[in-house]
């Protein structure tokens, strides 16, 4: 029998010569440095996955839903996982991502403004007094960016979700950064047809006073791209074949158009790709995307680059089903990232074996590993006096939650 519930408690009546004490120690409170961890699992990563023209830097968020308030982060706010507004933490991460593989190599947890402006809690919490500062998810996006290329991992472009895609300084510092990104929009981006060569109108003829005129005009004019791509004709979709799959071939259509965005301050709009994706067996599911990659790229090359922000999706359900990403019980800053940084090493743990087997079991996959791994590990032999030696330290540790409680009350405990 293996542990089913991966916190401490469980994992020590399954791990051999295991304490929950002292694993509980090495996630709290041992200072060993979750940066060096996660910079040695990137640049692991690399060596199976970067340097190819057809690898990328793929940044997502994940939320993790808690109650109470005293764990490092929480806050009522936007949880993907949950479709809605809900008590969770928020990090930050990236993959490295080539074709079907991807290994996550670097996470930033999000500080709600409500931490930021609490020092007490944070103390509380364990924050570091240089973390405590507001920083937007991008702005931690636009960090991890750095810290990679100045690892040396290498990559083609970042891709994005639209929940960074809709912010322009995003973009361009991505692009004033050199960087290639491929980032999803959401329906109501703006985009110009033509380029709208901003302007300061000329003043009115015969005024002579008042402060002359500074503010940048557009020549033309912008539409929604929703509205835009609802006035194109059926024909105007191209079928693209992505990838094959497990379910067959991946087929989509897109519409690819050069456009023009601006943000009302540049003196020169930027001039991108557009990929409008929609799905053939649900039209109605439509993904918007822009890119400032080389403009003679195609559709189908950029709509295979698109295509490539599933894998990060698919990573963060590996590391949740079979990593214990989501399964922790702990409440401080260092626990929380220590926890992630042993979850991005066993994650290119299952990489690396998946790619060393590839030739005698192409489809092996995260489950299967961890189906191997739980039935050859050594385990405890749960004979009768170890089943009653647990149960009984079960019970010891109840007892003494339920004093603790009452004693905070100034309260006896109502067994002994």
């Amino acid at each position: 029998m293996q542990a089913t519930r991966k916190n401490m408690q469980r994992m020590e009546e399954a791990v051999v010569e295991a304490d929950d004490q002292q694993l509980q120690h090495m996630l709290t409170d041992s200072p060993w440095d979750e940066r060096a961890v996660l910079d040695q699992v990137a640049l692991d990563a690399n060596r199976h996955l970067g340097a190819t023209a057809d690898n990328c830097l793929l940044i997502d968020e994940s939320s993790f839903a808690k109650k109470g308030m005293r764990s490092v982060g929480v806050a009522r706010q936007w949880s993907g996982r949950q479709g809605k507004v809900d008590n969770c933490q928020v990090g930050v991460f990236a993959a490295l991502g080539r074709g079907h593989r991807a290994a996550l190599t670097d996470v930033r947890l999000y500080l709600p403004k409500e931490w930021v402006a609490d020092p007490k809690r944070c103390t509380l919490a364990g924050v570091p007094e240089a973390q405590r500062q507001l920083r937007t998810k991008s702005q931690l996006a636009l960090e991890i960016v750095r810290h990679q290329r100045e690892l040396g991992v290498c990559f083609a472009w970042v891709g994005a979700d639209g929940g960074y895609g809709k912010e322009p300084e995003f973009l361009r510092a991505l692009q004033a950064m050199g960087e290639v990104f491929v980032a999803d929009v959401h329906k109501d981006q703006r985009i110009y047809l033509e380029d709208p060569q901003p302007q300061v109108a000329p003043a009115p003829a015969g005024k002579k006073r008042g402060r002359p005129r500074s503010r940048l005009e557009a020549q033309s004019t912008p539409q929604r791209v929703d509205e835009w791509v609802t006035g194109l004709p059926q024909d105007a979709w191209q079928r693209i074949s992505l990838r094959d799959s497990t379910c067959g071939r991946l087929d989509v259509e897109v519409i690819h158009q050069r456009v023009w965005l601006w943000d009302g301050k540049e003196a020169q709009a930027p001039h991108w790709h557009l990929i409008v994706r929609r799905e053939i067996d649900s039209p109605q599911t439509i993904k918007y995307t822009l890119s400032n990659a080389d403009p003679a790229l195609d559709a189908q090359r950029l709509a295979q680059m698109q295509a490539q922000r599933f894998w990060i999706e698919r990573a963060f359900q590996e590391a949740k089903s079979h990593c214990g990403m989501a399964d922790y019980q702990v409440r401080k800053w260092r626990a929380w990232h220590h926890h992630m940084a042993l979850v991005a090493m066993s994650l290119l743990f299952m990489l690396e074996e998946r790619i060393a087997q590839k030739d005698d079991y192409p489809l092996l996959s995260c489950s299967d590993i961890e189906m191997l791994l739980k039935t050859f590990l050594p385990r405890r032999d749960l004979e009768r006096d170890e089943v009653i030696r647990q149960m009984e330290k079960r019970h010891r540790q109840r007892r003494a939650a339920t004093a603790a409680a009452y004693a905070k009350q100034g309260l006896s405990a109502p067994f002994g």
